[in-house]
């Protein structure tokens, strides 16, 4: 009897691929999947390390197998960004997208022009509530547009890259989620007797969706592959 030994998974070299990628996020947020654990592993840390070299620009990194509900999402969220604790809500000054907006102040250091939001395994909340998942999406992604197209403060650059399995990228191509309306929004098309049920952030940014990319960690390390001359 013969064992057949699986060869490694080659590494994904951060020099190799991330300036691309960062590249990408000039205009837009990522939904990243890959159905090889190591290799959303391998993307979420050299991304993060390679974000974190640029000059003032921020990083922030969620762990999302410990993000179960709203709770444990504020928990980490309050750990990334300086500031008052948060109230358990989305919306609001006090809730989510009040410390989304805020700007962390260092005595001697410029103040940032980026901040970048890595939220690894972000499909495990999406399983679990796609409805929060959105709400949450949908408040990281209207700050964001809220600060780049309607803020009078200071330009703020905020992108999201969330990273999960094959789950994530169905979910950015369903045309009723987050990824592709603002939550609440509806068709200024088709006009309802609730003229006005559209999205705040459509509104207020004047986008008439998340700027949302889906990229293939797989197909990246494919490339990898052959680059390097190993044989599936």
């Amino acid at each position: 009897m013969s064992i057949l030994i699986r060869p490694p998974e080659p590494p994904l070299v951060a020099g190799d691929w991330a300036p691309e990628v960062t590249a990408l996020l000039d205009e837009h947020h990522l939904a990243a999947w890959s159905e090889s654990a190591a290799h959303r592993v391998q993307f979420a840390a050299g991304l993060a390390q390679f974000l974190g070299s640029l000059r003032e620009a921020e990083v922030c990194v969620l762990y999302g197998r410990f993000i179960t509900d709203l709770d444990s999402f504020c928990h980490q969220l309050e750990r990334a960004i300086p500031g008052r604790p948060l109230e358990r809500k989305v919306e609001g000054m006090s809730g989510v997208a009040g410390l989304l907006r805020r700007r962390a102040e260092h005595l001697g250091r410029a103040a940032s022009k980026y901040r970048f939001y890595i939220w690894n395994d972000a499909d495990e909340l999406l399983k679990r509530d796609h409805a929060l998942f959105a709400r949450l999406f949908d408040a990281m992604a209207g700050v964001a547009a809220e600060a780049e197209y309607a803020s009078d403060d200071l330009l703020m650059i905020h992108r999201a890259v969330l990273v999960g399995s094959s789950v994530l990228d169905v979910y950015a191509e369903d045309p009723q989620g987050a990824m592709k309306r603002w939550v609440g929004d509806v068709d200024p098309s088709e006009p309802t007797e609730d003229a006005a049920g559209g999205a705040n952030w459509r509104i207020v940014s004047g986008l008439a969706r998340p700027p949302v990319m889906r990229y293939s960690i797989d197909a990246l390390a494919a490339q990898g592959e052959a680059a390097s001359g190993v044989v599936a």
